[in-house]
């Protein structure tokens, strides 16, 4: 079916709909459904979030999904083809959950390195992050599934991300921050936009993301043609008429929310057009059409169903950057390896993915352990060592501790009380994870959760519940923690939910008793997410303390032939809903790595961290690598790095700071409620450079296991007014390797204000040992371009341009002038 046909048809199926039926269709029928319409053939399409994997449309533990390696893990590979690889692995994901649309990629930039969802975008370059999201995008929607390009625009923080308006120019909003949605809208028709939670000052018009009508209609549908739904972030539309009118087509969650019948009267009194809301409905059963879920509609494309094993544990290697190796410690062949020692929290407790709504309950986990038992085999004798804790929240408690009351069968029980204190219904559960979802009994007001815990280890336990909203926590009967204030859907937005804070209460042992943990709670009402109670219990046993952890480290250190620290974040430090209050890794890692490295030359350290953080000991240290948020095949890539199966070519995607100074953004805190993006065109490394600064690591930098030398470059001008530049380069060292070529622009100083540098293309390259080869980098004409204020389009100034080509933003080893 031609798209002429696709829309005659769409013309009968709305004719066939009353206005109520018509309204009804754009707000959500629940939290990831939309409502089915039967008079034309129309199944409930299916959303579901995705930046990181699809997470799946329930809150059973028994939906399990693959679990992607980060975003910006993606980027740091610098390569369009493993984004198109992965893009299938998401079809395939997608349609194993029964999804039609994955919400992802997120395509906003990384403003400030403290920003919460840091992980979830892919670069601080806008051109890096358009060519990774357009391709994956693409590959995606080809294999049948809907991409959702979220959060439309400059949502960028994470601090009072649902109420700040971001100030940002005209041209700076055109040039970086909405980039990348017009690459994946342009050239990779994304099926779905999200409009995000804050407001945009853009000079035009200052308004919600939801209620832009200058951003929505006037630029995102008329000027760049978007055929498909802009769909309101969850929660983030607040009004009937104004999100109406300004080009919103989807209000979700659902049921609730400011449309449904508010909307039908809206349009009754001519408030809203039926034309307005014809386009809106349009726009759905066109998205229905692309997937095959309503009458006469084509067949979408199979999608296929395969193993995301493969393509995880190659991109999760592939993507790791080695900072530095300045004795050549990797790789490392295991048959000169008689001892090996594993040190670091995230060594033992890996951190896979973020925090928030990208949460996907892996379908296994590779742990760093498992991964290098597996690699050595028999050959070599690992030991595993902690090095203390380095959460800010006590561990989880054990489970099988626990005592109901009044039987003896382990877990806890809940019970739900109504406005007198009255119980209305018990729950016994073995299986508890901190959440009582789904709150059924409508006379319940309060909960109550009662368990005993079996202490037997002589010495001090703590022990703490985490929740929100209003609550009493006894421990062995006192009062240990209480809170008056009242929690709403805010705590799912901020995500304080997911990690709640706990007063912890010391339990001294001198021999085996059962401690009773009592915890009146609220029943949080959080709108489209339902009601819940949240009870994050928490138990330390009593142990070494940190001094003897590092100690015992530092010890295996010294007597192992190679030393691995994995050091790093935290779902409890770099999580969606706030940002971080500083760069430095949690607890004395620092001082866990200095005395490691001290102790035996052959240290590797690997930064397990989705978002920079400080390393002020990088140049006491031979090796680093850096690993993202590794996902589900976490041990198994590492391994792969270290013992040489696949080379580490990831490249940065932004920039590391060596000192907070340094940090061009270095907060997002509004100030009045305005967020202003003062530094304009200058973001992340364009800033370094302007102000002549030497970060710890630059935009573009990575080692790989090889050398490369850059032998001779030239340029062609195309008939589109871009460039062709050609590469020469030569693997000059021992093994084969990727090279990712890098080309900036730079401009003449008597022209418009311009960065420093700003990266106009590059290509990734693999190449035999000894091998010379030729690199095609294509420059577009969009990256000599500015947007021109004055006349309200795209211009190329006229002049010089110089063109820096190499490995990074500060190694560049060839330079070509051009004149346009």
């Amino acid at each position: 079916m031609n798209d002429l046909d696709r829309e005659t048809l769409i013309t009968t199926q709305l004719a066939v709909l009353s206005l109520a039926d018509k309204v009804r269709l754009l707000t959500g029928a629940s939290s990831w459904r939309l409502h089915a319409a039967e008079a034309i053939g129309l199944r409930q399409l299916v959303v579901s979030d995705g930046p990181a994997g699809v997470r799946g449309v329930t809150d059973s533990e028994a939906e399990t999904g693959a679990s992607f390696p980060s975003p910006t893990a993606l980027a740091a590979t610098w390569d369009v083809g493993m984004a198109e690889r992965l893009g299938v692995v998401f079809a395939s994901e997608g349609e194993r959950h029964g999804v039609d649309v994955v919400l992802g990629p997120v395509v906003n930039l990384q403003r400030t390195p403290v920003g919460g969802r840091h992980f979830e975008c892919f670069s601080e370059d806008p051109l890096l992050t358009a060519r990774i999201a357009a391709t994956l995008v693409a590959s995606m929607q080809e294999h049948g599934i809907g991409g959702c390009v979220k959060h439309f625009v400059a949502n960028d923080s994470e601090t009072a991300r649902t109420e700040y308006v971001a100030r940002v120019d005209e041209r700076t909003l055109r040039e970086v921050y909405l980039a990348p949605f017009e690459a994946v809208v342009r050239d990779a028709g994304v099926w779905t936009v999200m409009a995000a939670y804050n407001g945009v000052d853009d000079g035009v018009e200052s308004n919600s993301a939801t209620e832009h009508h200058n951003l929505l209609t006037g630029l995102l549908k008329r000027e760049w043609g978007f055929d498909g739904v802009v769909v309101s972030d969850w929660t983030a539309a607040t009004s009937t008429s104004e999100s109406a009118n300004a080009g919103l087509d989807l209000v979700m969650p659902g049921p609730g929310g400011p449309w449904e019948d508010a909307l039908l009267k809206a349009v009754q009194r001519g408030e809203v057009g039926e034309d307005v809301i014809d386009d809106k409905v349009r726009r759905i059963l066109r998205l229905a059409h692309r997937r095959g879920a309503v009458n006469s509609a084509p067949r979408p494309p199979e999608v296929p169903r395969l193993d995301a094993t493969p393509a995880l544990r190659e991109l999760a290697a592939r993507s790791i950057v080695v900072l530095k190796d300045d004795e050549r410690v990797l790789p490392r062949a295991i048959a000169e390896l008689d001892s090996v020692a594993l040190i670091g929290p995230n060594a033992v407790d890996a951190f896979l993915q973020g925090g928030g709504s990208c949460y996907v309950r892996p379908d296994h986990i590779v742990t760093p352990e498992q991964g290098m038992r597996s690699a050595l085999g028999t050959s070599a004798t690992l030991s595993v060592h902690r090095g203390g804790y380095a959460r800010p929240h006590l561990p989880e408690l054990d489970l099988d501790l626990t005592v109901q009351p009044d039987l003896v069968e382990p877990g806890i029980a809940v019970e739900f009380l109504d406005e007198n204190g009255t119980v209305v219904e018990t729950l016994r559960r073995v299986d508890f994870n901190g959440w009582v979802r789904h709150v059924v009994p409508e006379a319940a007001a309060s909960a109550r959760l009662r368990t005993r815990v079996r202490l037997s280890e002589p010495g001090r336990h703590w022990l703490g519940v985490g929740t929100v909203g209003v609550h009493r926590i006894r421990i062995d009967g006192r009062l240990v923690a209480s809170g008056v204030e009242a929690a709403s859907e805010a705590v799912i937005l901020d995500s304080s939910v997911n990690a709640p804070p706990s007063v912890d209460h010391p339990v001294d042992i001198e021999r085996p008793r059962l401690v009773e943990i009592e915890a009146e709670l609220q029943i949080v009402d959080a709108y489209g997410w339902g009601r819940f109670v949240r009870a994050a219990l928490r138990h330390q046993r009593p142990g070494p303390t940190v001094d003897e952890e590092i100690a015992e480290a530092v010890a295996a250190a010294r007597a192992a032939d190679l030393a691995v620290v994995v050091v790093g974040t935290n779902d409890q430090v770099e999580s969606e809903g706030w940002d971080r209050p500083h760069l430095e890794l949690p607890g004395r890692q620092d001082e866990l790595v200095r005395r490691v490295a001290e102790a035996n030359p052959n240290t590797v350290v690997v930064v397990n961290a989705g978002s920079p953080v400080l390393l002020p000991w990088l140049s006491e240290v031979n090796c680093v690598l850096w690993n993202w948020f590794p996902g589900q095949e976490c041990g198994d890539a590492l391994a792969d790095v270290l013992f040489g199966r696949v080379e580490p070519s990831g490249r940065l995607p932004w920039t590391l700071p060596a000192s907070p100074a340094d940090v061009p953004v270095p907060h997002a805190i509004p100030s009045d409620g305005i967020v202003d993006y003062a530094e304009g065109i200058h973001i992340g490394y364009r800033a370094y450079a302007r102000d002549g600064i030497t970060p710890a690591a630059a935009f573009g930098h990575g080692l790989g296991w090889t050398d490369w030398d850059y032998r001779a470059a030239a340029v062609a001008e195309t008939a589109d007014g871009g460039a062709e530049v050609t590469v020469t380069i030569t693997n000059t060292g021992p093994r084969a390797g990727r090279e990712v070529v890098q080309v900036y622009l730079s401009a003449e100083a008597d022209g418009p204000e311009r960065p420093a540098r700003w990266l106009a293309g590059f290509a990734v390259a693999d190449v035999d040992a000894g091998s010379e080869t030729s690199v095609p980098v294509t420059i577009a004409r969009r990256a000599f371009e500015i947007w021109d204020t004055a006349a309200g389009d795209w211009r190329i100034p006229s002049g010089g341009y110089r063109l820096h080509i190499g490995r990074s933003i500060q190694d560049t080893r060839l330079t070509l002038d051009l004149h346009l």
